[in-house]
């Protein structure tokens, strides 16, 4: 593999550019091949879990809009060296109502 030190501004590059995609994982800049999803076929079980998770982001979206909420999920997130976000939609996900205390 090879490795490359990027100039200081492009440490937080992400995205994609042409047929590449940039983004950080782990701590680690990773530069990998746009991936072509055109021919896939999604069973109905995937299509099940992508309607559900899909229900889950707008529902956490929406909850994070209270700042009450947001708040707390700052601070739980702050915790466990995690986004509030993620929190948020793994409760939603989980069928927790995030609204109310947790």
């Amino acid at each position: 593999m090879a490795k490359i030190t990027l100039n200081p501004i492009f440490n937080d590059i992400h995205g994609t550019v042409d047929n590449l995609t940039f983004r950080r994982m782990h701590g680690r800049q990773t530069v990998i091949k746009k991936p072509d999803m055109s021919n896939v076929e999604w069973s109905p079980a995937q299509q099940a879990h992508r309607e559900r998770f899909k229900q889950a982001v707008i529902r956490a979206r929406a909850a994070l809009a209270d700042p009450e909420v947001r708040a707390r999920y700052e601070e739980q997130a702050a915790a466990r060296g995690k986004r509030p976000f993620d929190l948020a939609v793994s409760d939603c996900y989980q069928g927790r109502d995030v609204r109310k205390e947790t």
